[in-house]
């Protein structure tokens, strides 16, 4: 069969940047595993998180808006591929690598907890946990029953380092960081709006003039400012008034929805579960599925990597089953 991927490698080498990184050049896997003869690395690496448990799960957990009835809401899937369609927009622009770029999109929040940050809060008051070294861990040890799944380095790079404290390795890996700020800065201020929670007047003027008056304005503004700040340049990143800006009405979301927003007033129970979670089965290890129970790590790690394993509905499940008594019948 013909070596199909050798295509894809001479396409990299005449077209993309000379600060992207070509598939043929990543620094590999933790286990060298036999080549493909049809894709690349980063094209299986972005398969092999499509094709997860821990993928599929995100459909099923809060982005910002707990348990909202209504079809339209984000969840943690839905921004992930926001996230994904944003950042392969950017790259293709600056001629990066899209498969790598899509990869780090795809796999970036897939440790994040059941009801977004009000579960990564409630376990940072035992131990320390960050949604993002806890995505690495998913794919290096708990996804594919255990064994991880032996993504290469760039990727597992770019998941780790796509939060403001991070600094990733490389161009994608910027791009990815950026896009996760624009996408959930734009679709939680649409699903506000949706939700009664904001009206588009709310917005300050001053974003409402540098971004645009709509939702697909704000975040097209901020994809080209990203491109036409970088093109041609090592450095990836929005133009330093755009990012103050963009800082500026992440502030603004912090204030009028994710602390205070009447859309949150039920996230004190989805956080006292959690630390009801946490406290059961540290005290009741026994209670823990054996996968988990017999990993090699400390009881902190096998509680949070089981909980944050767990979709809104999981961990409502598991609660109730700990708390609610059953009815006895003898038949």
């Amino acid at each position: 069969m013909k070596d199909y991927k050798s295509i894809t490698y001479e396409i990299e080498k005449s077209y993309l940047s000379p600060f992207a990184t070509r598939s043929q050049d990543t620094r590999g896997r933790q286990i060298q595993i036999p080549e493909s003869q049809t894709r690349t690395e980063f094209q299986r690496d972005r398969d092999r998180i499509i094709h997860c448990k821990a993928f599929r799960r995100l459909k099923h957990k809060t982005q910002v808006f707990l348990a909202p009835e209504g079809d339209h809401y984000r969840t943690r899937l839905t921004h992930t591929l926001e996230v994904s369609q944003i950042a392969r927009s950017i790259s293709r622009a600056l001629r990066l690598n899209e498969d790598l770029t899509e990869a780090i999109s795809l796999g970036h929040d897939l440790g994040h907890t059941p009801y977004g940050h009000a579960g990564e809060r409630a376990l940072n008051e035992f131990t320390h946990f960050e949604h993002n070294e806890q995505s690495l861990r998913v794919v290096d040890v708990l996804e594919y029953d255990g064994k991880g799944m032996n993504l290469t380095f760039e990727v597992r790079d770019g998941i780790l380092n796509h939060t403001s404290r991070g600094n990733a390795a490389t161009p994608e890996g910027h791009v990815v960081a950026w896009s996760d700020r624009i996408a959930y800065i734009n679709h939680d201020i649409d699903d506000a709006i949706r939700g009664g929670v904001l009206s588009p007047d709310d917005i300050p003027l001053e974003f409402r003039q540098t971004f645009g008056f709509s939702n697909g304005a704000r975040i097209n503004s901020m994809i080209v400012d990203m491109i036409e700040n970088s093109y041609g340049k090592r450095e990836v990143g929005p133009s330093e008034e755009f990012k103050e800006k963009i800082m500026g009405l992440r502030k603004f979301m912090f204030d009028k929805v994710y602390r205070s927003s009447i859309a949150k007033v039920e996230e004190h129970k989805a956080v006292d579960m959690i630390k009801f979670l946490y406290e059961y089965f540290y005290n009741h290890k026994d209670a823990l599925p054996r996968e988990f129970l017999d990993m090699d790590s400390t009881l902190e790690q096998k509680v949070c990597d089981y909980i944050s394993m767990m979709s809104d509905q999981y961990a409502v499940r598991v609660y109730e089953d700990i708390t609610i008594p059953k009815s006895w019948s003898k038949y």
